[in-house]
Parts: structure tokens; sequence; C-alpha cells
């Protein structure tokens, strides 16, 4: 049944792949979810590369030629991350002129070592450089010069927790940590590039998987205190392979390039990312726009059970 689309709203949705490899069939249907949501809505849909960490050569391209064929289109130019430096830099400059930034001196391992605080999940930062004293601060940087790398920059963050609206899962309310803006490689720490890209790019419907549901207080928080709109999100259950286990390449032909090899059309993976949705006989991104209505989104994983 069709469902006539809403009027349209201000703003934009998104797609921001990283380029470390082809795009597997999990990250084809959160992409399609994405474009389809921005445009039943009349949103305009952009494409972001989040090149700042993991770049194979050539996935970039391969990556826009896989959206393509499977009918995506985008607004405006392609935005890189990498790019953008410029304004990440001010957006901690922002922080930090508001007391909002301190120095870490810690390694990855010690913080991993480190005793956490009462219920907090294994790994998490127990605020060990938060409030040190001037000769410590001195004595951080000496080691840090010692290791041969920058400080790292951390949020002074002033609340425990924040909501936000989720489309599926409704409100969520969840811990804010004092994360890292800017690591001690000297790179942009994610939470911050997409917070400020988003932003920049008029971004009200952040689409992707939910397993980074638990990102989103933590990020709207950073928006919030960078003077920027919060986003809404729509996080999608993600693909899993017969485990149960998050979806990878490693588990088979489970790309768009693997299935075309196999002999299915680009027309087949849209109808099969059309039946995990409970929409049968779709042949195009286009058709799944028309067909689609987002209530129904399946609660649970999508288990991936591939042919050969």
């Amino acid at each position: 049944m069709d469902t006539p689309a809403p009027p349209a709203p201000a703003g934009a949705g998104r797609y921001a792949p990283s380029p470390s490899g082809d795009l597997h069939l999990g990250n084809l249907r959160t992409a399609l979810l994405a474009w389809v949501l921005a445009r039943r809505t009349g949103r305009t849909f952009h494409l972001r590369v989040e090149d700042l960490d993991r770049v194979r050569r050539g996935a970039e391209q391969r990556q826009l030629e896989d959206l393509a064929a499977l009918g995506l289109d985008w607004d405006g130019e392609v935005v890189r991350q990498s790019e953008r430096g410029t304004a990440h830099g001010r957006a901690i400059e922002h922080l930090q002129e508001a007391g909002a930034v301190f120095e870490c001196y810690c390694t990855r391992r010690e913080i991993l070592e480190a005793p956490s605080a009462p219920h907090a999940p294994p790994g998490a930062y127990p605020g060990t450089c938060r409030d040190l004293s001037p000769a410590e601060r001195a004595a951080g940087r000496a080691r840090c010069r010692e290791l041969r790398r920058e400080p790292a920059l951390r949020l002074r963050a002033e609340v425990a927790t924040w909501s936000v609206h989720d489309l599926w899962a409704g409100e969520v309310r969840g811990s804010v940590d004092d994360l890292v803006l800017r690591r001690g490689d000297g790179v942009i720490a994610y939470n911050l590039a997409v917070v400020v890209d988003d932003a920049a790019a008029g971004v009200d419907q952040v689409v992707r998987a939910d397993d980074l549901l638990s990102s989103a207080p933590r990020q709207a928080h950073l928006a919030h205190l960078l003077g920027l709109p919060e986003p809404g999100y729509a996080h999608v259950p993600l693909a899993v392979n017969r485990e149960g286990a998050r979806l990878a390449k490693r588990d088979g032909a489970v790309t768009l390039r693997d299935r075309l090899a196999h002999g299915e059309s680009a027309e087949d993976v849209v109808g099969r990312l059309g039946d995990s949705l409970g929409v049968a006989g779709c042949r195009t991104a286009a058709d799944l726009l028309r067909r689609w209505n987002p209530a129904t989104l399946p609660a649970d994983p999508w288990v991936v059970d591939l042919p050969g």
C-alpha cells in the first residue's frame, strides 16, 4: 500500500560511509533507508565520506558506484571529512573558550587498565586527567613529548545524561562522558566531526545502524554546547550473520559486487533489501520510496543468509 509523504520540512538527511572497503548489504540497506526517509519528506540528501581514519585506496569511488547502481542520488558535491579541518578546529576553540576542554595524557592501555566508576562499561574513561594540578599537567605534557604524541583533548562534560528522540526507539536517555575531541595523534575524533559536519550540511535527520544509538545522546549534547541544532535520529536494526554477529565482509559474498559475481543484478539486490523490510517485489530504490511504510520497520536484526 502506498503511503503519502507528509509535508516537507526544512532540513536534510545524509549517508556517511567510511572508505575502508566495499559496502556490505547491511551498509547498503542503511544507505537505502536514509535516502528513502529523506526523499519521502522532501529533505535534501547528502553524501559525506568519513575519511579521517581508515581509508583504502579506491574504496570511495567503488562505494559511490555501488550506491548509484542501487538508484540512490544525492544533492550537491560529495563532502570529505578530511577537508573539514578548519571547521573542526573552530569547534574545539569554541569549547576551549567556554572552559569545556581538558588535556588527557593517558594512553589507551592505561585507560583500559584503570579502575572504572561503579556501573561504568569496561574501558570507560575514569577521569584521570580531568582535574590535575599545573605541575601534574606539565608532567603529562612532558611524557607525551617522550612518546612523540600530543595530549588528547577531551570534553569536560558537566551533565551525566542527555535525551534524544529516535524515530523508532522514541525518547532515549543515555550517558554523556568526557569524550575525546581530538586524539593524541592529532586526528579529530568521530564524535566531534560528525556533529560539526551534520550541522554544516543542515542535517536534521540522522539515519544509521542502531549500534550507534548509545552515541546519540553525547553527540546531541555536544551539538547543544556548540550552539548547533540537535538532529532527530532514526537508528536501523543491524544486519547480522547466521550466528547473530554483526555482518562483515568476511561472512562471504555480502557486497553488491559479490552478488553481481554470483549472477544477481542490482535490481535483485534491491529486491533482497526490500524483502528484509517487508516490501516484496521491489526492483528499484524508487519502488521502495513509493511503497515502504517506516512504521513497519522490523524491530529485530536482519539475519543475512545468502546462497553461494
